[in-house]
This record gives C-alpha cells, structure tokens and sequence, in this order.
C-alpha cells in the first residue's frame, strides 16, 4: 500500500479534474500498483501531519510513504526550528520502524517562483534553508528518500507551476510523480514509469497569472506579510531562522500564528 501524507501539494492542488483535484497521488499510484491512501489536508502544517494524518497512515501498515509539508510552517510568525525537527523525526522515524519506505522532499526557493519582495524573500529563504537543513538530518538519520525540488529539471519554469505559483501545474504533478517513482525504485519497489504528457488541463496565458495576482496574488502576499511583519521590520534576520540541528538558534518567533489555511 502506498499512502501521502502533507499538504495541499500532496492533496493534489493545481491539477484540476472533473470532480476535483488529481495531482501526483493518483500518478504516482497507478504506477506503483496496489493500494493507496491520500491522508493529506490542504494548510496542514508538519505538526498536523504528526497529530492527525501519521496515526491513521500507520494503521495500514503501508509499504511506502511520500511525506511533503513544512512549507506552510515557513510563513507562520510561530516559526520553530526545534519543534520542526521533532514533529519530523517523528514522522519517518515511526514510518521507517514500521517497515515503510518514506520518500520526502528538499523544497526549491519558493521566493523565486513567486516573485517575492526582496526583504520577505530573504525571510523565506531562510526559513526554507532551515527547513531543508532539518530535513536532511531526519532523511539521513532513517535512510529515507529526498527528492530535491532545488535540483528537479524545469523546478523554475513557469509551465511546472499553476496560475499561483505556489502549487504545481498538472506538468509539475507529473514531474513529482516521476521522481517520486524512481526514489521508489531505489528502494526496492518495483515501480512502473510516469508519463509527462499533459491531457485535459486548461492551458494558461499571460492574462491568467495577471488576473491570479491582482485578485488573490497581492491579497494574499498581505496576509502572510502582516504575519511575518516582526521579521521584516528587523534589522536582522533572528537566528530562529537557523536549524537547531546544524548549530543554529531555536525558539519561536514572538507573534500571533494566523489559522493555517494558506490554500496548500
């Protein structure tokens, strides 16, 4: 059985069917053959991975096990390095110890897609160097796989990416699906190809991401900012920002944290 834990991007979010999303799950499922399980919820945070969707994943005793979340941690003002790599170690250690081989993923450069303002892509950029930080420890301390986002062919080019930037088109879907798969492989399961052909999506113009950012972009590029306003108006970036695991600071940054509802 394969199961997905995680976030709006595991949920399927920037691939649109008829009756709902589809994203890498279903992809990557009918390569790999049997069972399967989607446990994630759009605005989950890895915390909630930990509390709600790990229980439930570890009750069917899966084979495999793709894990994506953090990034809506990353725009929260409760930001928590050590927090972080406890909920995570968490997460694939107990999958790890049930026999599930855990595929996760290092995340690319948010700001870079998004065309964020520079102060707040520095603040991301580093929240997001720490996040990757923690999870090269975990992936390392109970041999799971990484796909590296950074590193994924065509990470940065508008057609991997739907109207809003921040979740894959149904090509990014499928780019995940594909190196999910061979991660997969290299663990042992016998994993059949994934397909970038792209059918039945609505093709995106130029007039759509306008559209997409002057009527949800901006507004929400309000919120998170209003969110993470201690940070930006600081002279420095705190060294909350850093992995406790790689000798950085911890400890929450003082805010209230908005609901996690960030649509990923």
């Amino acid at each position: 059985m394969l199961v997905l834990l995680g976030d709006s991007t595991a949920v399927g979010i920037g691939d649109p069917v008829s009756g709902g999303w589809r994203g890498f799950g279903p992809l990557l499922s009918s390569a790999f053959g049997g069972d399967y399980r989607n446990f994630a919820l759009s605005g989950a945070r890895i915390a909630d991975v930990r509390r709600t969707q790990l229980p439930s994943a570890l009750r069917l005793q899966p084979s495999a096990a793709v894990v994506i979340a953090g990034v809506n941690d990353t725009l929260r003002s409760d930001f928590d390095t050590r927090q972080l790599h406890s909920d995570l170690d968490q997460i694939v250690g107990s999958l790890s110890a049930a026999g599930t081989s855990v595929v996760t993923v290092r995340f690319h450069d948010q700001g870079r897609v998004f065309k964020l303002p520079g102060r707040l892509r520095r603040v991301l950029g580093e929240r997001i160097t720490a996040l990757n930080e923690i999870i090269d420890v975990v992936v390392a301390r109970h041999g799971a796989k990484c796909v590296d986002l950074h590193l994924l062919p065509g990470a940065y080019e508008l057609p991997t990416w739907a109207v809003d930037r921040l979740h894959p088109s149904e090509l990014g879907h499928r780019m995940l699906a594909r190196a999910f798969a061979a991660k997969l492989v290299e663990s042992g399961h016998d994993v059949g190809q994934v397909s970038l052909e792209c059918s039945g999506g609505r093709e995106l113009t130029i007039a759509h991401h306008v559209a997409w950012l002057l009527v949800k972009g901006i507004p929400w590029l309000w919120r998170r900012g209003s969110d993470l306003a201690p940070l930006l108006w600081s002279h420095d970036i705190p060294g909350e920002a850093r992995s406790p695991v790689t000798g950085g600071g911890g400890g929450a940054v003082a805010g209230e944290a908005l609901r996690a509802d960030t649509g990923r």
